[in-house]
């Protein structure tokens, strides 16, 4: 009966603790079309247009234009970019399509999985592409280029049309999201600051007090504020490690030390 509590103890304790964790690591919302979504895009990173994620950014354009967006994205986030182009119907030829996402730094983030780049034919009415980037770290080395919590930018372009297929216009929606992955890709150490525009001259502010000279931070963050780097579930999972390991202890414990005196044994003096 002993043993028998303890397990049920262990596994109420177990079932409690990988609750929560399971609820955080379902995927957000997807994208939906909303009216605090812009309608423009950004020429270049400087302006590109901010949106949050969960949402659809739309723009019209010309084939040619290079087009920014950016979006803020934390610690322990898979990032998802996709983005649709209504292709003119009065295109004569085929065209290729490629969508960059770059990270605070301006780097250049390789997608885990997705279409990428695509090539549409003439009689195509529009083309779909994604990137999933890989987890966003909270800290990592200077050499690395794993991605990092901050502002990431968004360039939409073709790398290869006919010139008779040259300004026409075109209509394009831009969403992203992201999955939730957890304490499985947290690492010990945090960002001073997430890399945001103008987060660097903000610094020197505050350490300056008489500085006239005002940065133009982004305006956008995740909804829950950015994450202190720090906590993750993974010490949710070290606790309920070691909770098992004493309940181990005390049911083995248990097991061998017996019952008492053996009754053949006889009392000490008989």
């Amino acid at each position: 009966m002993r043993i028998t509590r303890v397990l049920s103890a262990a596994l109420l304790t177990l079932g409690l603790a990988v609750s929560p964790a399971v609820a955080d690591s379902t995927p957000s919302a997807s994208p939906s079309a909303d009216g605090d979504a812009p309608t423009e895009a950004g020429t270049s990173f400087r302006t590109a247009a901010e949106f949050e994620q969960g949402r659809t950014a739309t723009a019209s354009a010309s084939t040619g234009d290079y087009l920014y967006w950016s979006f803020p994205a934390d610690a322990g986030g898979r990032p998802t970019v996709r983005a649709t182009v209504k292709l003119p119907e009065a295109a004569q030829s085929s065209s290729t399509w490629q969508l960059d996402v770059y990270d605070g730094l301006r780097r250049r983030q390789a997608c885990q999985y997705g279409a990428q780049t695509r090539t549409a034919g003439a009689e195509a009415t529009s083309v779909e592409l994604s990137c999933t980037l890989r987890t966003v770290r909270a800290w990592s080395e200077q050499w690395s280029d794993d991605p990092l919590p901050g502002t990431y930018y968004i360039r939409l372009t073709t790398i290869r049309l006919a010139t008779a297929d040259l300004g026409l216009p075109v209509g394009v929606e831009v969403g992203a999201d992201s999955k939730d992955i957890g304490g499985s890709a947290a690492v010990d150490g945090s960002l001073a600051q997430p890399l945001v525009p103008g987060i660097a001259v903000t610094s020197q502010q505050d350490e300056d007090e008489e500085s006239s000279t005002k940065a133009v931070l982004s305006s956008l963050e995740p909804e829950d504020g950015w994450a202190s780097g720090w906590w993750s579930d993974r010490w949710v999972w070290t606790a309920i490690g070691a909770v098992l390991a004493a309940l181990a202890g005390i049911g083995g414990y248990s097991l061998t030390r017996g019952a008492g005196r053996p009754t053949r044994v006889p009392p000490p003096g008989a």
